[in-house]
């Protein structure tokens, strides 16, 4: 390097100095917002998963609980009932003599 390039990069030095460290940061700026926007996100997945496992669970209890059978035996009887009432004869009219 000659003596004019030298004499010409000292004063500049600064100003390239001041540059670095406004561009340093500025990228740990954006490093802190993406690191921000990660975490939310994050949160908002847990906070999701969590509902979904609630949900998981009740329809757990709902069909291991005793109550689900009785609600399907229930339902067995209502459909074996609407069978046999369309199989039954009419009844008798009383009034009819």
């Amino acid at each position: 390097m000659d003596h004019g390039t030298l004499a010409l990069l000292i004063p500049l030095a600064p100003f390239l100095i001041a540059g670095l460290a406004i561009w340093t940061k500025h990228q740990r700026r954006l490093a802190e917002l993406q690191l921000h926007d990660t975490a939310e996100k994050a949160a908002q997945y847990a906070s999701n998963a969590r509902e979904l496992e609630e949900r998981v669970r009740v329809l757990e209890r709902i069909i291991t609980d005793g109550g689900y059978d009785t609600a399907l035996q229930i339902e067995a009887l209502r459909d074996q009932r609407s069978v046999e009432r369309q199989h039954q004869p009419p009844a008798p009219d009383p009034t009819v003599n």
